[in-house]
């Protein structure tokens, strides 16, 4: 009973692998498409982005061509005008002037700007900074005209020239103590909408008085996307239960003379048609006698900005309302918005056709596309054209695809997504009806393409992904040809590890802690990173793999898990090739400290390179490892590193390294128990290649750099200086730099005379620091 219980187990579990096997085209696509439907709904914010990258890409393509007729320009207070008329804020006396050359010349003066504060260089504000002593002058000043009053003045003088001078506000997430004025209200056409509007608790307002006299209060408030670049701009804003309008919408409310109250229509109001959308804003209206301006917006009241080129004459410097041959009909006669694109008054916004767009330019932008009726539009019922055309096409591909094969389906592929992309690009450009619609071509050619590679590329796929994943972890600190090998052998990257012999370097830049202070964050970073990237692209050239960075240390090593034949010569060159590429860095951040007029700190490093049996492998736990070394042999490159200092030498190498690189130009530094150790090893100093080792002037100084460490072993002190002394002349004439290495042994024979070491002294030097 329970072997047939067991055979019928088995029967039912083959048939269901043959079930999969058999309808795996159809299901793993299925399952594509169900997926791309579920993400489609759940609005995820990475499905979003792609959707406004690619509507970038139409704006770049296709800008809104700019029309100087429509009457909006910006009055620039740029660099330049700071330069001339004097830094920002203006006293309102220059204000008051500033409005007046407005006066007659354009229906809206918009300032982007807010008069929260009272003006430091008015009488009053004057008066109270004098000291009691001097009452008489503060009684005078107190007398004077308040700078407030002036400007209010000049405001109210421009207003009865049919000039009409309006201001901004900024909302916040904070309680103020005063909400801004409203100039007028909002009557909502359909279901409330107040719930969709962007909400805010309080705000930063203009002082009373010239709150009092302005024609116009509008918000000045942007609202970038997740990327931090502004597509959109809301007309409407909420606190409480009051509703406010944006700058622009309030100056095209002054510019149309309209005197009533904005008309709010929502979704389901009277005439408005949804396809879809239950709720929200559909359009704002502001309503003018006889020609009504009817704004269209999405759900939370915002417009869609169609930029136009940002290199066109819409922007007039505000200093030349000052020159004496400046025309006023430049300045179009409509709305004149007032800001700046002066870096340091932080008024700079990242836009789809300029990162640094000033923020005045969104509002301008704003009331020329609602003058001249052009509108970008994301329909309501977008996202379920979107989803249906994705859902039809990627059926149609399942289904075909078993019969028509691969080739054909991906004609069939290639021609459903230049299809999707034609039609988005023609709708953007109003080819339909009229109206510019935003629709995404993203998402549904994803699908389609991802029905059409599931359903015939599934294992070459996921191959692919393995050897993308191992190039992208791997390629940064390892050689090519280890990386090409690992990507096409995943299973590699698993724990464990070998013993093999291989060659260690350790690399540190001296007095790094003094460096560092000349830089802040982001200079010390540029600076590492300059330095870092040649010296590693030494040992890859080299047949290195960079085992980690340590700060300004570099470990690295050869023969793993790659062999590489004659490790320690290869070794050898990448050190001699890092401290020829130092110099040429040197010579670079020399020219900039100069040209920067600040001090130049010279950079040095010191190598340090053994070789010897070691574990290598990929260590670590089962969530994260890393392809790493382990052994004494290790420690003590890193020991030998940590004594170049102490020599004075650019790079020290042990005796297994001097060993398997014969023919470099080696000299002996001494016989040292590095800290750690108990044993002592001989350590060399590596100074060039087999050019230098072949010459006969540094032969002879190796020969008697020899005999000066013989003689100083056998406590021939007077031998050893004389040679010590000849050494260093044969070394500076070779421009080796050994001044500090004989230095070292003067003193450490001066303190041998003083105390002598005894006949059993083995000339063994015992290290104290790392």
């Amino acid at each position: 009973m329970l072997r047939r219980t067991a055979e019928k187990l088995k029967e039912t579990i083959e048939g269901n692998q043959r079930f999969i096997h058999r309808w795996t085209h159809i299901m793993l696509p299925g399952m594509v498409l169900v997926a791309a439907v579920a993400v489609f709904n759940a609005d995820f914010d990475l499905v979003r982005a792609f959707q406004l990258k690619v509507f970038d890409q139409y704006q770049r393509s296709a800008p809104r061509p700019y029309d100087p007729g429509l009457g909006v320009r910006v009055i620039d207070i740029d660099d330049e005008t700071l330069a001339k008329l004097g830094q920002w804020p203006w006293p309102r006396t220059l204000l008051a002037d500033f409005v007046a050359r407005f006066s007659g010349q354009v229906r809206v003066v918009a300032f982007d700007a807010i008069f929260a504060e009272a003006d430091r260089t008015s009488p009053r504000e004057l008066a109270r900074s004098l000291p009691a002593s001097l009452a008489d002058v503060k009684a005078r000043l107190a007398g004077l005209p308040d700078s407030d009053e002036v400007l209010a003045r000049a405001v109210k003088a421009a207003e009865r020239e049919g000039t009409s001078v309006m201001m901004g506000f900024s909302l916040v997430h904070e309680h103020g103590a005063r909400l801004p004025a409203l100039k007028r209200g909002f009557n909502i056409s359909g279901p409330d909408v107040s719930a969709y509007l962007p909400s805010f608790t309080g705000a930063i307002v203009n002082r009373p008085l010239l709150e009092a006299a302005i024609a116009g209060n509008g918000s000045i408030n942007s609202n970038p996307d997740l990327d931090g670049v502004i597509r959109r701009v809301s007309l409407v804003f909420r606190i409480g239960e009051n509703l406010y309008p944006s700058l622009a919408l309030e100056a095209l409310r002054l510019a149309a003379g309209a005197d009533q109250n904005y008309i709010l229509k929502s979704a389901g109001g009277s005439g408005e048609r949804t396809y879809g959308a239950t709720s929200g804003v559909v359009a704002v209206r502001i309503p003018v006698e006889g020609a009504p301006l009817t704004i269209p917006t999405d759900s939370e009241g915002g417009v869609w900005l169609h930029f136009t080129d940002p290199f066109v004459p819409r922007t007039i410097p505000a200093w030349k309302l000052f020159d004496k041959g400046f025309d006023p009909a430049e300045l179009g006669g409509g709305i004149a918005f007032i800001g700046t694109s002066a870096a340091g008054l932080k008024d700079l916004r990242a836009t789809p056709r300029n990162p640094t767009a000033p923020g005045v330019e969104l509002h301008a932008q704003i009331a020329e596309q609602v003058i001249g009726g052009h509108f970008l539009e994301r329909p309501d019922y977008a996202d379920q054209i979107e989803k249906i055309f994705f859902i039809v096409l990627g059926v149609l591909l399942i289904a075909l695809m078993n019969r028509l094969g691969a080739a054909w389906c991906a004609l069939l592929t290639a021609g459903s997504v230049s299809l999707v992309i034609w039609l988005s690009w023609q709708a953007f450009n109003g080819a339909f009806g009229g109206r510019r619609l935003l629709f995404d071509p993203v998402l549904p050619s994803f699908v389609v393409l991802a029905v059409y590679i599931t359903s015939t590329l599934v294992g070459y796929l996921r191959n692919e992904a393995e050897k993308r994943q191992v190039r992208g972890a791997f390629s940064r600190y390892m050689s090519p040809d280890l990386v090409e090998q690992l990507a096409q052998d995943p299973s590699r990257l698993k724990l464990g590890g070998e013993v093999r012999e291989m060659t260690l370097m350790f690399s540190d830049i001296r007095g790094f802690t003094t460096i560092s202070e000349q830089f802040d964050a982001h200079g010390l970073t540029t600076f590492i990173n300059r330095y870092l990237t040649p010296m590693t692209q030494v040992v890859l050239d080299h047949g290195g793999t960079i085992d980690k960075y340590m700060g300004d240390c570099i470990m690295a090593f050869w023969n793993a898990p790659l062999e590489v034949p004659g490790h320690p010569l290869n070794a050898c060159r990448a050190a001699l090739a890092m401290r020829r590429d130092l110099v040429a860095l040197n010579a670079g951040w020399e020219a900039e400290a100069k040209a920067a007029n600040r001090p130049f700190i010279p950079i040095h490093a010191g190598i340090g390179l053994n070789t010897g049996p070691c574990c290598v492998g990929n260590m670590g736990s089962d969530m994260r490892f890393d392809y790493s070394v382990l052994g004494d042999d290790v420690n003590l490159a890193s020991r030998l590193e940590g004594q170049s200092k102490s020599y004075g030498v650019d790079v020290v190498i042990g005796p297994n390294t001097k060993a398997a690189a014969p023919g470099f130009a080696v000299l002996e530094l001494d016989l040292i128990k590095v800290k750690g150790k108990t044993v002592p090893v001989h350590i060399y100093t590596l100074l060039g290649d087999e050019k230098l080792a072949g010459d006969p002037r540094f032969q002879k100084l190796a020969g008697r750099h020899a005999e000066m460490l013989a003689a100083y072993r056998g406590q021939r002190w007077d031998e050893a200086s004389a040679l010590m002394s000849e050494c260093g002349k044969d070394a500076d004439a070779l421009g080796l730099g050994l001044g500090k290495l004989y230095h070292l042994y003067e003193d450490r024979i001066a303190a041998c005379r003083a105390e002598p070491p005894g006949p059993s002294w083995d000339g063994v030097f015992t290290a104290t620091s790392k």
